[in-house]
């Protein structure tokens, strides 16, 4: 039995060698393995260092680049300066709010020209009669009745009430439409020539815009009338209108009237755009388009507001759609109404 121990101690250690010459293999692949690791990871904090570095360097850089141009901190000036913008913001803010209200109302921030008043008397209103380069017989016909006297104008405008006959401008210039209203004006001086307006019929809704905006311009008159050439004026019945409707203000007189809306193109009256007025097809409340007045506020606001304010296919309607935007006081006076003899519309203030 002695004999054998040493036998079975040496068998034991070379079976102990072998163990370990068996893990020594996976030992040192997991050392190269976390060496790598290590390898990549100072890697990649040296890059960040190193950028971190160029980044600090370029803005050490520029700021000291501005130091000379800006201060690391706001001064007093400059916080009066950006309080200073904002007030002034503010103040622009109010301006426009209260500007457009003033063009609500239809106010003007600049004078009047007052050439029909050189006077210096109060002018009551002043009527445009409106006219067309084919009206000759019937501007005469006008001056044979109510203006059939030399001095009937001025002793009109003694009264307060000027007339002049409206019209535009051919659509070629300077031809001999033009011309003849121009000799025609020289021998009579009756009219009020819109040079800015071409006549025609299908612009009569932008002559309301001209006109009005013209007349407010020339004349500081309590009323502004427009009138058809047909309409038999009884300037004593119209003083006495006006002269009872002098204390209201924002007025808007005429034969007030709605009606059905013309759709189908090529009749009379027809509407392009029947579409804006309601699946009833009818026509908001307005004043007949032969003889409305506007007081002088309303025609104001008008000659403000012409550039942006919409027409239709009709001067009249377009004149109410003008009027439903703003406070204005609707008086309906029959004596403005008319009456129709035959082709003809003949209408009469009694």
């Amino acid at each position: 039995m002695d004999s054998s121990l040493p036998v079975t101690t040496m068998s034991s250690s070379k079976s102990e060698r072998r163990s370990k010459s068996k893990n020594l293999p996976s030992t040192s692949k997991s050392s190269l393995l976390m060496g790598f690791l290590s390898c990549l990871a100072w890697l990649y904090v040296a890059g960040r260092l190193w950028q971190d570095a160029e980044n600090r360097m370029l803005l050490a850089g520029l700021l000291k680049k501005n130091s000379g141009q800006q201060p690391k901190v706001l001064t007093m000036e400059d916080k009066l300066m950006v309080l200073g913008c904002k007030e002034l913001e503010r103040r622009i803010v109010e301006a426009e709010m209260e500007l457009t209200l003033a063009k609500s109302q239809g106010y003007l921030k600049n004078q009047l020209q007052k050439s029909g008043s050189s006077s210096g008397k109060r002018i009551l209103a002043v009527i445009g009669v409106y006219t067309g380069f084919g009206g000759r017989l019937r501007r005469n016909i006008i001056r044979g009745s109510w203006m059939s006297k030399a001095d009937v104008l001025s002793k009109l405008e003694e009264k307060g009430i000027v007339v002049r006959f409206v019209i535009g401008r051919s659509a070629n210039r300077g031809d001999s439409l033009d011309r003849n209203i121009d000799e025609e004006n020289r021998a009579k001086n009756d009219f009020l020539i819109l040079d800015h307006h071409e006549e025609a019929q299908e612009e009569l809704p932008n002559k309301a815009k001209f006109f009005f905006s013209k007349a407010v311009q020339m004349w500081d008159a309590d009323f502004y009338i427009k009138v058809d050439d047909n309409v038999d004026l009884n300037f004593d019945g119209l003083i006495e209108l006006l002269q009872s409707r002098h204390d209201k203000d924002s007025a808007y007189i005429g034969c007030m009237k709605s009606g059905e809306v013309v759709v189908e193109e090529g009749k009379p009256w027809y509407e392009p755009e029947w579409w804006k007025f309601g699946d009833q097809k009818s026509y908001f409340r307005h004043a007949a388009g032969s003889i409305f007045i506007l007081s002088k506020n309303l025609a104001q606001y008008i000659d403000i507001n012409s550039a942006s304010l919409k027409t239709y296919a009709h001067d009249d309607i377009s004149v109410g759609s003008w009027m439903m935007g703003l406070q204005a006081t609707y008086i309906d006076d029959s004596r403005l109404c008319c009456t129709y003899s035959g082709q003809d519309k003949v209408c009469s203030l009694a």
